[in-house]
């Protein structure tokens, strides 16, 4: 039996007396058919929402939280050590030339670096990887107030979008930033043959401290190789300071 069919009267109370029969209305087929369409545009309408939401889950993870790794601080002896090796920045925080605000800015900075390191180092529990992602994000702060220090000339666009970025990103902020100090300090130092020393050390200490960064990451159950980025990225940090004087 098709819809239309069913629009037809039915003839077998033709003729009985007080009926009137009425053609039936299309209401019902209508109504099908309405609501077939209602539930497609709904189901095209929930696909376009989820669109965006795909795209979202899909980003590069450079747009991502941070994953903070809990590594390290295995044993009592390991905590001590890497504990020991972040007082290093705290006495390069101490010692940092302060003769304008940016460069103040920086040197308390560094102080920072070293009792957010600490206290992460020494954290045990749930508050653990809290303390890394303050680790991480101080890190950054750092390194944007040591280019702002060096570099007056930074736009205030790439301030303002390192400062949006530093919370859920701040190892990106880190590359950019330190790259751009890369820069200021091999054109001074070939401009300044004092600083060419400093330079050199600070070259080679750079790429032992990214080595050893990576390592700590491959290779997680060595101990010590943390405390020793610590030592590396501590000398790399005491060159820049040449850049202040």
């Amino acid at each position: 039996m098709t819809p239309e069919s069913g629009l037809k009267p039915s003839q077998a109370l033709n003729g009985v007396h007080g009926v009137h029969l009425l053609p039936q209305l299309p209401f019902t087929f209508q109504e099908i058919k309405q609501r077939g369409d209602f539930n497609q545009t709904s189901n095209n309408a929930r696909n376009q929402q989820q669109i965006p939401k795909k795209m979202w889950e899909q980003r590069p993870s450079c747009l991502r939280p941070i994953h903070c790794g809990l590594n390290g601080d295995r044993s009592y002896a390991e905590t001590f050590v890497n504990v020991l090796t972040s007082l290093p920045f705290i006495a390069l925080g101490i010692q940092a030339p302060r003769k304008n605000l940016n460069c103040t800015i920086y040197a308390n900075s560094l102080i920072g670096v070293g009792v957010t390191s600490s206290l992460y180092h020494a954290s045990r529990g749930k508050f653990r990887k809290y303390l890394r992602w303050a680790d991480y994000t101080m890190i950054a702060t750092a390194t944007v107030c040591l280019s702002r220090a060096i570099r007056n000339d930074n736009s205030k666009l790439l301030m303002a979008t390192s400062a949006l970025f530093l919370p859920i990103q701040p190892l990106i902020v880190s590359a950019v930033h330190t790259g751009l100090m890369e820069v200021a300090f091999a054109k001074r130092a070939s401009e300044d043959p004092d600083l060419r020393t400093a330079h050199n050390v600070h070259k080679m200490s750079s790429i032992l401290s990214g080595a050893l960064f990576f390592a700590d990451d491959l290779f997680p159950e060595t101990p010590f190789l943390h405390a020793g980025w610590h030592l590396a990225a501590a000398v790399g940090v005491g060159t820049c300071n040449k850049l202040l004087d």
